[in-house]
C-alpha cells in the first residue's frame, strides 16, 4: 500500500469516527486529492489552550454574570472513602457569591482542590447535624485559619425540637471541644478567620427566607431525617433555582416548592438488596434505612417526576461501575427526565439555556491561594504560655534557629529575635 493509499485509509476512518477537527488539513488534502472547506471547522492553535475542553480546571475559567456553577465535593454515604467524601456541594454565581450547602467528612479535601481563596469561601448552610453533613466543619474552619481565611465564617443550620438539637448548641460545642486547639492559635497567627457567626433558624419554616443579600435568596423547607430538625434549601439568584435536599424522605415541602427547579439534588440512597449484599445489612434492617430512613431510587424517581426540574441530580451513595447501572435502572422505573448521578468533582455550569456537566480536574498538590487582606502580625503578649514543666524539656539550637531568623531579616528587612 503506499503513502497516498495509507492516507486515504487513516482519513476515512477518522472521518468515519467524527474526529475531522483533529487531523491535520494536509493530510486530508494528500488522501482525497482536493483542498479541503475548512470554513465549518474549528481554528485550532498549537499554542493555544482547546476550546471548549470536557474538563473543568478549577481555577482557570471565568465565571460568566449570568451563570451557576456547581461543584460536588462530596456524595458518597455516611462513611467518607477515597473516592467519595460525605455529602456537600459548593455553588457558585456569577456574582462573585460562593456557598457551601454541608460540609460531611472528607468534604474539606475536595473544596481545597477548588483554589478558591478562603474568604470566598464564608457561608456555609447545614442541613442537619450528622456527622456525614457537617463532619469536616470543624477541619475548614481551625484548618482554614491558616490557609489565610481573614474573614468570620458565617454558619447557617436548623433549630432542634429542643435547643440541645440545634444549630447553636453544636456550634457552641465545637468550640468549646476545641479549646485546646484555639488555645494554641492565640497570639501565633492571625485568628480573624476563627470567628463564627452561627444563624440558626426554626426548622419547620415552610420556603422561609433565611438568607437575603446582594440579589441571592435562600430559603428553607422542612426534611423528613433522624429527628426533628432536618432541613432542604432553595437558592434563588437572576432568574435560576438551585434545590438541595440534604437528607429526606421524599415529603410534600419538597415536591411543592423545588417545583420547576433549574437544578434540584437529592438523596438517592442503594437500594435495599444492595444494602444487604454490599453493606451487610440484614434483610429487615436494609429495609428500614433504604425506604423510610433514606430515599430508594424508585422514591427518587418519582420525587423528580413530580418536580420536573431541568436537571435532576441523586447522591448519597457508593457510585461504583457495578453500582450507576443498577441505581439508574430503578431511577428510570419512575423519571424519564434529565439526570446525573453524581460522583465527587463533578461539576455542572448552569445559565438559562444550558446547562453542561464535566469532571473536574484535581491537583493532589494544592497549596492555599494568598490571603485576601493584609494580615495583622501576631502579638506574643496574647500567647498561652508553656509551664516551667514543658519549658524544661526544650532543647533550643541556638546555633541552627539563629540563622533561620538571620536569613528571614535579611530577605524582608525585619529584626525577629527567637521568642523561646
Amino acid at each position: 500500500m503506499n503513502r497516498k493509499m495509507i492516507l486515504g485509509f487513516v482519513a476515512g476512518v477518522v472521518i468515519t469516527l467524527g474526529l475531522l477537527v483533529s487531523v491535520p488539513d494536509s493530510v486530508v488534502q494528500v488522501a482525497t486529492g482536493t483542498t479541503k472547506d475548512t470554513s465549518m471547522v474549528p481554528a485550532l492553535s498549537p499554542t493555544k489552550a482547546l476550546p471548549d475542553r470536557d474538563v473543568y480546571f478549577p481555577g482557570t475559567e471565568d465565571l460568566l454574570p449570568e451563570e451557576m456553577r456547581i461543584t460536588a465535593c462530596g456524595t458518597g454515604m455516611p462513611s467518607a472513602r477515597p473516592k467519595q467524601a460525605a455529602a456537600c456541594f459548593l455553588v457558585e454565581l456569577g456574582n462573585g457569591d460562593k456557598f457551601l450547602f454541608d460540609i460531611g467528612s472528607g468534604s474539606h479535601e475536595r473544596i481545597a482542590a477548588m483554589k478558591i481563596p478562603y474568604d470566598f469561601l464564608d457561608k456555609v448552610f447545614i442541613g442537619h447535624l450528622h456527622v456525614d453533613h457537617y463532619g469536616d466543619l470543624p477541619t475548614f474552619w481551625l484548618g482554614g485559619t491558616v490557609m489565610n481565611r481573614l474573614t468570620p465564617l458565617r454558619i447557617w443550620g436548623p433549630s432542634g425540637s429542643k435547643p440541645e438539637y440545634g444549630t447553636q448548641y453544636a456550634m457552641d460545642r465545637m468550640q468549646e471541644m476545641y479549646t485546646w486547639d484555639i488555645g494554641t492559635r492565640s497570639g501565633v497567627v492571625d485568628f480573624r478567620g476563627g470567628e463564627l457567626e452561627v444563624n440558626e433558624f426554626p426548622f419547620d419554616g415552610v420556603n422561609a427566607v433565611i438568607y437575603d443579600e446582594n440579589d441571592v435568596v435562600i430559603r428553607s423547607i422542612p426534611a423528613v431525617h433522624g429527628l426533628d430538625g432536618a432541613v432542604s434549601f432553595i437558592l434563588e439568584w437572576n432568574g435560576l433555582k438551585f434545590v438541595y435536599g440534604s437528607d429526606t424522605y421524599p415529603n410534600k415541602w419538597f415536591i411543592e416548592h423545588a417545583k420547576g427547579a433549574d437544578f434540584a439534588i437529592h438523596e438517592c440512597f442503594l437500594p435495599p438488596t444492595l444494602l444487604v449484599t454490599k453493606q451487610g445489612f440484614q434483610p429487615l434492617e436494609a429495609l428500614t434505612v433504604g425506604t423510610q430512613g433514606h430515599t430508594s431510587p424508585e422514591q427518587f424517581g418519582k420525587v423528580m417526576s413530580l418536580v420536573e426540574p431541568r436537571i435532576a441530580v441523586a447522591y448519597h451513595f457508593y457510585n461504583d461501575f457495578d453500582i450507576e447501572p443498577e441505581v439508574r435502572d430503578r431511577v428510570r422505573k419512575t423519571y424519564d427526565g434529565p439526570l446525573s448521578t453524581a460522583v465527587d468533582y463533578m461539576v455542572w455550569n448552569v445559565t438559562k439555556d444550558n446547562i453542561r456537566v464535566r469532571m473536574a480536574a484535581k491537583d493532589e498538590e494544592v497549596w492555599p491561594s494568598p490571603a485576601l487582606k493584609e494580615k495583622i502580625a501576631p502579638d506574643f503578649r496574647d500567647a498561652i504560655n508553656f509551664s516551667e514543666f514543658t519549658l524544661s524539656g526544650m532543647e533550643n539550637f541556638p546555633e541552627v534557629v539563629e540563622p533561620l531568623y538571620e536569613e528571614i531579616n535579611k530577605k524582608y528587612g525585619t529584626d525577629f529575635k527567637p521568642g523561646l
